[in-house]
């Protein structure tokens, strides 16, 4: 029986990863994003046979609704939801950052990644599905200028166990993926459009790549329906943990 997927943040990095993968194994993919024309563009790649597009903003809880109650036959029953659209903006200290970039993250990282699962959990439940949450290991360590981030992410890993508890008995599966460092445009967005302030971070680093995240995905929602994994974290090798940090007197 051939499966069907959503992924949000479908255009890019990881999103468009994890569409090839699964759209590669035999799934059928609803893929979801904000650029109409990169998801036109990756339907004429991989054809819409098994491929349904929805271009539409995730802060955009009626048009949300609108592309779900929309879905074609053969695109209805959902078996696993990736919820993958989210965004980093911003490198400053809390005490310099831009508050509207601070509420585009909570709306987009928390709120939209709640709305979604609430809107799907019905056919998900029916289904016996898998809740695939990318988080962040920005969510378990703090670093200088992750604060909002780095607390969405906190949000999406907790939502995630707390999902386990309330959906205990009715057979989903629910996994947090928190991913460290992975070369896709996640800086460039972060930083404005800064490709050099990219390069620089990436650089040497031999940073995981998007195509790593969705091979894990896959693996994750292909287990047998007995198993859960609650939380994956990966992390390059040349990544580790930060140091503490001291301000001296003097």
């Amino acid at each position: 029986m051939t499966k069907t997927i959503l992924i949000t943040g479908a255009t890019s990095g990881f999103g468009r990863a994890a569409v090839e993968r699964f759209h590669g194994a035999g799934w059928r993919v609803i893929a979801t994003g904000r650029r109409a024309e990169r998801l036109d563009a990756l339907a004429d790649a991989l054809g819409r046979e098994r491929l349904h597009t929805a271009a539409f903003d995730m802060r955009d809880e009626a048009a949300m609704r609108a592309a779900i109650d929309a879905l074609p036959d053969g695109f209805r029953d959902i078996d696993a939801l990736v919820n993958n659209a989210g965004l980093a903006l911003g490198t400053a200290p809390a005490q310099r950052a831009d508050l509207a970039q601070w509420k585009q993250m909570i709306d987009t990282n928390v709120t939209a990644l709640a709305t979604m699962t609430y809107l799907l959990l019905p056919r998900l439940i029916e289904r016996k599905g898998a809740i695939l949450n990318i988080g962040s290991v920005a969510g378990t360590y703090p670093y200088t200028g992750g604060n909002v981030y780095a607390g969405t992410k906190a949000f999406v890993s907790q939502f995630s166990l707390d999902l386990r508890c309330d959906l205990h008995g009715t057979g989903v599966r629910v996994t947090s993926l928190e991913p460290g460092m992975a070369e896709t445009e996640f800086t460039l967005v972060r930083t404005g459009g800064d490709q050099t302030a990219s390069d620089t971070l990436y650089k040497g680093a031999e940073p995981m790549t998007a195509e790593d995240i969705a091979e894990t995905l896959f693996w994750v929602a292909t287990l047998p329906p007995h198993l859960n994994v609650n939380r994956i974290e990966l992390m390059p090798v040349r990544q580790s943990f930060a140091g503490f940090q001291v301000a001296r007197e003097g």
